[in-house]
């Protein structure tokens, strides 16, 4: 069982970063590979990033690439989505996902644990 709670979401302008962070209850954390997905208003929940459970693999959606970056720490039970150059498009509610895939994966099905999502709103 994993519990996971994110924080870290906010109001930014067009242009500015965020760091969203994403704190896990439990012994097995670091057998789990991890994911961030988002979900705008009327949208699906779409993948951002995933990362595996060692924190060698990471993989990004095609909208997010260059501008987002995930990362782990296994020692605190925690992982972390620093945003940068945010966009309106951006603009969504954003999970933290936990998957026993260990190798990181981009399929919503695969995660078993979730987040309750933080929000994160870019002005324009």
């Amino acid at each position: 069982q994993v519990q996971l709670v994110e924080s870290g979401g906010g109001l930014v302008q067009a242009g500015g970063s965020l760091r969203l962070s994403c704190a896990a209850s439990g012994r097995t954390f670091s057998s789990y590979a991890m994911g961030w997905f988002r979900q705008a208003p009327g949208k699906e929940r779409e993948f951002v990033a995933a990362i595996s459970w060692r924190g060698i693999s990471k993989g990004y959606a095609d909208s997010v690439k260059g501008r987002l970056t995930i990362s782990r720490d296994n020692a605190k039970n925690t992982v972390a989505l620093q945003m940068n150059s945010l966009k309106p498009e951006d603009t969504a509610v954003y999970y933290c996902a936990a998957s026993p895939a260990r190798y990181y994966t981009t399929r919503r099905d695969d995660y078993d644990y979730w987040g309750q999502g933080t929000q994160v709103t870019v002005s324009s």
